[in-house]
């Protein structure tokens, strides 16, 4: 696939996946949408990349969904509880496919990280932030459930229960600082050190076993808890497509 939405590029055996979106603060819609599922299905039988570093073009590294675009926020089918489960499953099951692949995954957060780009990030292992980095489980201020894209199982998971409540029932916007202190993110750094940085780590983990690496990745989710990524994203799909086909009625 002729990637326009995203870029792909290998460094020896690291791999560097960058949302391309930059004037819209790469901004989430169909094509990106497909171009990453494509990136990633290929990445999981993938040999000769054994780590990756995700980030964003520009000054953001997602603002979510674009919820500018009509095909998203207003499709000519409209929404029933059937066809919102659907699309919400189209862009939820990109979460799960990041975990799945073997690769460990860095994310090189460089600016803002809002809704469905905040679980992209959440979705890596490991995340490193510029300063300017801002983050929002924005789900719940467009009038659906908080739990939304994974957020439900990756979030509690690194930040702890009470932390992870605390941005899913409001949506607030915290920083860089926030974000070090309840530790979603393992460190944060000067922006224009932030790849050099990301890149710097994803070598020394590259430098491992590739079959160690893969294994370590699925013992890390599969033993953090008994309740599995999918059964989450699941539950989650159903609620927002209850919850976004309420909002297309008009019902409050």
């Amino acid at each position: 696939m002729d990637y326009k939405a995203i870029q792909y590029e290998q460094q020896g055996p690291v791999g560097i996946l960058t949302l391309n979106r930059p004037t819209c603060l790469n901004a989430i819609n169909y094509p990106m949408r497909d171009e990453l599922e494509d990136c990633l299905s290929q990445r999981m039988h993938d040999q000769d990349t054994r780590v990756m570093v995700v980030t964003g073009a520009g000054r953001g590294f997602s603002a979510g969904l674009d919820i500018k675009d009509s095909n998203i926020t207003n499709p000519e089918w409209g929404f029933t509880p059937a066809s919102a489960y659907t699309r919400q499953k189209s862009f939820s099951d990109l979460i799960v496919l990041m975990r799945q692949i073997p690769q460990p995954l860095i994310a090189a957060v460089n600016g803002a990280s809002a809704g469905a780009g905040f679980s992209i990030a959440l979705a890596c292992d490991i995340r490193l932030a510029a300063q300017e980095a801002r983050f929002s489980a924005a789900y719940i201020n467009i009038g659906v459930g908080g739990a939304d894209m994974g957020s439900s199982w990756l979030f509690p998971r690194a930040v702890g229960a009470g932390n992870a409540a605390r941005y899913l029932y409001t949506g607030d916007l915290f920083d860089a600082a926030e974000a070090l202190r309840i530790g979603l993110v393992q460190a944060v750094v000067e922006k224009d050190q932030l790849m050099a940085e990301a890149l710097a780590l994803a070598e020394k983990i590259a430098g491992k076993s590739p079959l160690g690496l893969k294994l370590t990745k699925e013992a890390l989710d599969q033993n953090i808890s008994g309740v599995s990524l999918e059964q989450a994203v699941k539950l989650e799909d159903r609620n927002q497509a209850m919850c976004i086909a309420q909002l297309a009625s008009g019902q409050k």
